[in-house]
């Protein structure tokens, strides 16, 4: 019983940690633009294409 009076404060303590990290990145836009670099893969750079001679 000891064990739990130990776990379950160290558990809360984890779960409000993980809580505050996700609405810290949510306010800071980490999850502003999905589909950008999903999009980004696709578009060929005309600076990237090697030279031919």
């Amino acid at each position: 019983m000891t064990t739990l009076s130990i776990l379950i404060p160290i558990a809360l303590f984890l779960g409000g940690l993980g809580l505050a990290s996700f609405l810290w990145a949510l306010r800071s836009g980490q999850y502003e633009d999905l589909d950008g670099a999903a999009e980004r893969i696709l578009i060929d750079d005309e600076d990237d294409r090697p030279a031919t001679s």
